[in-house]
């Protein structure tokens, strides 16, 4: 039914009043007034979304954020995430990508009933795989992005150039930083302090922080350093990835099988129970495993042999003993599976209280049989890649997060971030 002209008077003399009283100057706001328009505060605010795929090696995972912008001259604001994943990842449909784009496929159409239809055409879809992808053979991660891409492109949302793409474990462990320190409010300021960042995945491990001495510069590789702009300041980080060093990676080296073929034979390791024999699932690969039935079990043996995975094999710097850090991914699930943590809050533990829980795990394998048969293992890596590997001490304090002010931690809002930038979408 049409508006009377008496509700449309009414709504124009309360616009009026509205504007008189909020405007800066009185004496000219009829001036402004006409043509009519709702207030400049008003009319500035600009909402928009960005949607990012985390193609990891253990599952693919959709990150949908509202952004909010309340200027032009104004950087935008996160206001919220809508987050969900899938399992397992990409690289597990090595030889079926069509079946791999159809998971990619089902997230998406969940960005459907988030994003609303208006801005369908302005709201960015990118993927970005890591490491399950790059340990793949090159025709067969081209294979799974080429599908994925197809998806895409078939989907209403803006599909920008290199939608698809493998990330470089270095840029992995920068955006998880961004991250990190955007949601902890460190990144502003005219002395912003910055806490690191420990992203432990299926097939790689990131380390990235930001040096406060010298020696650090002095002593580190060239290549460990990125320097980067970012609210008016200049971040120079020490960041590297080490591919083939991630839990599930690492798994395979403790039992002697990353760089074998599986062909049915059976990989055996003494962080195992004895009397298990088991098939297990990973990049596309069936590997058999088990305990070893002669010989000890428990911590000792195990830890022996998680060692010789990383023992010499990481760059140390001295400095992170003394530093902050976040630390997530697995290092997070395996706290919460053994109550070191609470799923829902995280927490704040030292790096002796993963060593702590892997004696107590390894030394008692059979009062764990029903949880994961590689918990022993995954906790004695995870101590021998904090120890022996970075050089952490064993007093060093490590909060454990999956969200920060419930947005999930990780790469995918600092890539958002930068995706937006690129496409003028944000100031």
């Amino acid at each position: 039914m049409a508006l009377s002209w008496i509700t449309v008077i009414g709504i124009f003399a309360l616009s009026s009043i509205y504007c008189i009283l909020s405007h800066p100057d009185p004496e000219t706001w009829f001036q402004d007034l006409f043509p009519l328009k709702v207030c400049p505060a008003n009319t500035s605010v600009k909402t928009f979304y960005g949607i990012m795929f985390d193609a990891g090696s253990t599952g693919t995972r959709i990150h949908i954020y509202t952004f909010i912008q309340r200027s032009p001259e104004n950087p935008a604001e996160l206001e919220g995430e809508i987050f969900e994943s899938v399992k397992p990842g990409l690289s597990a449909y090595a030889d079926r990508p069509e079946k791999g784009a159809e998971t990619v496929r089902q997230l998406l159409n969940m960005a459907k009933e988030v994003v609303p239809s208006s801005h369908w055409e302005t709201t960015p879809v990118v993927l970005k795989a890591t490491a399950g992808l790059r340990l793949l053979a090159e025709h067969k991660a081209e294979a799974l992005l080429s599908e994925v891409r197809a998806v895409f492109e078939e989907s209403p949302f803006l599909v920008p150039d290199n939608c698809v793409s493998i990330m470089d474990g270095t840029s992995e462990g920068i955006l998880a930083w961004i991250t990190v320190n955007f949601l902890t409010g460190q990144l502003y300021g005219q002395n912003p302090q910055t806490v690191g960042t420990l992203d432990l995945g299926g097939a790689s491990t990131q380390i990235t922080f930001l040096p406060q001495l010298e020696e650090t510069l002095e002593q580190t590789p060239a290549d460990f350093f990125t320097s980067f702009q970012m609210f008016n300041s200049t971040f120079k980080l020490y960041t590297h990835s080490y591919l083939g060093f991630g839990l599930k990676a690492a798994r395979l080296a403790t039992l002697g099988a990353l760089e074998m073929e599986a062909d049915g034979r059976m990989f055996r390791s003494s962080c195992l129970p004895k009397q298990l024999e088991a098939e297990w699932h990973f990049g596309g690969v069936r590997y058999r495993y088990g305990g070893k039935k002669e010989g000890k079990t428990g911590f000792e043996p195990c830890y022996s042999e998680v060692l010789r995975v990383v023992q010499g094999k990481l760059h140390q710097a001295d400095e992170i003993q003394r530093s902050s850090f976040y630390a997530f991914s697995y290092y997070y699930d395996r706290a919460v599976d053994t109550d070191l943590i609470d799923y829902e809050k995280g927490g704040v533990l030292q790096v002796r209280d993963f060593e702590r829980k892997a004696k107590e795990v390894c030394d008692n394998l059979d009062n764990y049989r029903s949880a994961s048969p590689f918990l022993c293992m995954d906790l004695s890596y995870i101590t021998a890649l904090l120890k022996e590997g970075f050089g952490f001490g064993d007093n060093t304090v490590l909060q454990l997060a999956k969200k920060v002010n419930k947005i999930e931690t990780g790469w995918a809002l600092g890539a958002t971030f930068h995706l937006l930038q690129s496409l003028g979408l944000s100031q």
